[in-house]
């Protein structure tokens, strides 16, 4: 009877050790469980964060030429040397002669522009076609003043107050 009652309790202790085992081990993988989700949903975090990086990369290149042909359409301080010969080439292409008489910055930081004083000689005609080709010039441009007037027998004079739109120096 001692040796049955023995291995009953070698039995039951066994048991409660390997109860007491599993209970350790179980909360021991549990935590790592825990640990390696919660690594797995930085990494997925990140992953998504890096896949919005690349997209935004992606729509950035797509539209940096559109952001090259709309800075086209302003002049910037640096080139209106280049816009004034524009002028002056408009000018004769129509039988007119341009001057500028003076340029000056304006607007706001948000919105520069360059205020021009132009005048326009020539026959009425070529006067109006010079006119029209700076208003409608591949810019952003605009005619706050002009007045038209006869200065001898043949010739007409437009003055023109030209607003353009500017842009900071790159």
């Amino acid at each position: 009877m001692k040796t049955t009652l023995l291995h009953i309790l070698v039995a039951c202790s066994v048991s409660v050790a390997v109860f007491v085992g599993q209970g350790f081990w179980y909360s021991v993988v549990a935590e790592k469980s825990s640990a390696v989700a919660y690594l797995q949903g930085q990494i997925n975090a990140r992953s998504e964060a890096a896949g919005r990086i690349a997209s935004s990369r992606a729509e950035l290149a797509k539209i940096a030429d559109d952001e090259i042909t709309v800075r086209s359409y302003f002049v910037s301080e640096n080139d209106i040397v280049v816009f004034i010969d524009g002028l002056q080439a408009r000018g004769l292409s129509q039988g007119t002669i341009v001057k500028v008489l003076s340029v000056s910055a304006g607007g706001t930081n948000a919105r520069p522009t360059l205020t021009l004083a132009v005048t326009v000689t020539g026959a009425f005609d070529a006067v109006m076609r010079t006119v029209g080709s700076i208003e409608y010039a591949p810019y952003d441009i605009s005619i706050s003043k002009f007045s038209v007037m006869k200065s001898d027998k043949k010739n007409w004079l437009a003055n023109l107050e030209l607003v353009v739109g500017s842009v900071h120096k790159p």
